[in-house]
């Protein structure tokens, strides 16, 4: 049998939790960003739902990150990342809703999709990107809005694709 830690050592500890403490708090403050427009369009996926996805992201990359195999060889975080946006996408479909030949929630399941590609940005240990990401994410939001309603608005062209404001 090998020889397995049961908690991790407090030199170990020292050394990951400031990072792992930044990565996770950036994912939040990012998570919280997107979700914040969310919540005020009174959206399902709102406030807390996107400041949790960002925030697993993280804690999923990151953990991808400290994994070390038995062999001494670090783990690859590019298949827990992988892993992360299959399951979202399952969680996104979840949101999409079709009922008399109208689809909702499209932008729902868009958003929760990238949020968890912010979690994943900052959980890599890049807060700043997560940042300018999650930036992009509510300008898109906020202001294509706008610009949707004023020039592709579906209601008016009655073309029924029922796409969600």
């Amino acid at each position: 049998m090998t020889d397995l830690r049961l908690i991790e050592d407090w030199a170990r500890l020292q050394e990951v939790l400031t990072p792992f403490l930044v990565r996770c708090g950036t994912a939040a403050l990012c998570g919280g960003l997107v979700g914040l427009e969310r919540e005020l369009r009174r959206k399902p996926a709102g406030f807390r739902t996107n400041i949790l996805i960002c925030i697993g992201a993280a804690m999923y990359m990151t953990v991808g990150l400290l994994v070390i195999r038995v062999d001494g060889q670090t783990g690859d975080p590019t298949r827990i990342a992988a892993q992360v946006v299959t399951g979202i996408g399952f969680l996104g479909a979840g949101a999409i809703i079709q009922s008399n030949g109208r689809v909702t929630g499209l932008t729902s399941a868009a958003t929760i999709w990238v949020v968890a590609a912010v979690g994943i940005i900052a959980g890599a240990g890049y807060p700043i990107l997560a940042f300018v990401a999650s930036c992009m994410v509510v300008l898109t939001l906020v202001a294509l809005r706008e610009v949707e309603s004023r020039f592709l608005d579906p209601v008016s062209t009655d073309d029924g694709r029922g796409v969600e404001p």
